[in-house]
């Protein structure tokens, strides 16, 4: 079998520029970081985590902000976990990293039913040690590597399984309230990733624990947002600006909207059905690389 030839500078340049584009513009449109900062990157040995880490070491050297990086990995104690292949990798890059040894799969297998999903209890234990962690380092941002593609599961997940409107925030304080948790890649096309990903051939670390859960419902989410971005090309990135342009006068929830006190004179009528009113802002336009973080 023919094996591809490898990846050029200019290759890597032209996959790594919308990503590079999608980061800054998450970062500029949420102040996910600011002059000052010390960033605990959290990386799993995926893809995501490694684009998101050679996105934000790219923007270290060229953004007008000054901010540390911290690359921060958790062995959870899987079978067969190679120690090595994360270390290797960052040392290569040149990155401070803190290598991190807890056995959460022990207990995940020990806790989940036979046949349910591992995700939510192994994201829990791991989220605790890493939010304590960030703490011990005096990080002040904790950087994940959930993408656009992520969010919109997310989105999908809670609307058909929990009926609920509830997606995934690219910025937010930890449940302890001691930690501030970004995505900067909330505005990146997981297909991006994965382009930019192998043109790089990432040392990629497979999850054993969950990675085969053929029965995941995030899975099947997955899929048909795939369909749909083949069948009608923009479509997610549609739904991803739709969730930064909410009416809440025409949804239902009464916390969000005090629709009891409505009468037939309102003091400002409903404009939910005047012409389009906000700013000319598409995704992703307009930026310069620069000026990214400013």
């Amino acid at each position: 079998m023919t094996q591809p030839a490898p990846s050029t500078p200019a290759d890597l340049s032209r996959l790594f520029s919308p990503i590079v584009k999608g980061v800054g513009q998450a970062i500029g449109d949420y102040r996910m970081i600011e002059d000052g900062d010390r960033v605990m990157v959290c990386l799993s040995g995926g893809k995501d985590s490694y684009t998101l880490l050679d996105v934000l070491l790219h923007l270290q050297k060229r953004a007008p902000v000054d901010f540390e990086l911290v690359a921060v990995n958790l062995d959870q104690g899987q079978p067969g976990f190679p120690k090595d292949v994360l270390p290797r990798h960052l040392k290569e890059l040149g990155v401070r990293f803190d290598a991190l040894a807890e056995d959460t799969y022990s207990v995940v297998k020990e806790k989940t039913p036979e046949g349910k999903t591992t995700c939510a209890l192994c994201s829990r234990l791991r989220r605790g040690i890493l939010y304590g962690h960030a703490r011990t380092i005096g990080a002040t941002k904790i950087a994940l590597g959930h993408h656009r593609d992520d969010i919109l599961e997310t989105l999908f997940m809670n609307l058909f399984f929990g009926a609920r409107l509830k997606a995934m925030p690219p910025k937010l304080q930890s449940d302890d309230g001691t930690n501030v948790v970004i995505r900067p890649l909330a505005y990146v096309a997981e297909a991006d990733i994965i382009r930019y990903a192998q043109a790089r051939a990432f040392p990629i670390i497979p999850c054993n624990l969950c990675g085969s859960q053929e029965n995941l419902q995030r899975k099947v989410v997955g899929e048909m947002l795939e369909d749909w971005e083949r069948e009608h090309p923009g479509r997610l990135n549609n739904i991803l600006r739709a969730l930064t342009r909410v009416t809440p006068s025409h949804l239902l929830d009464r916390d969000l909207f005090d629709f009891a006190a409505l009468s037939v004179t309102p003091v400002e009528g409903d404009r939910g059905f005047d012409t389009e009113s906000y700013p000319e802002r598409e995704f992703l336009n307009g930026l310069e690389e620069l000026s990214l973080l400013g």
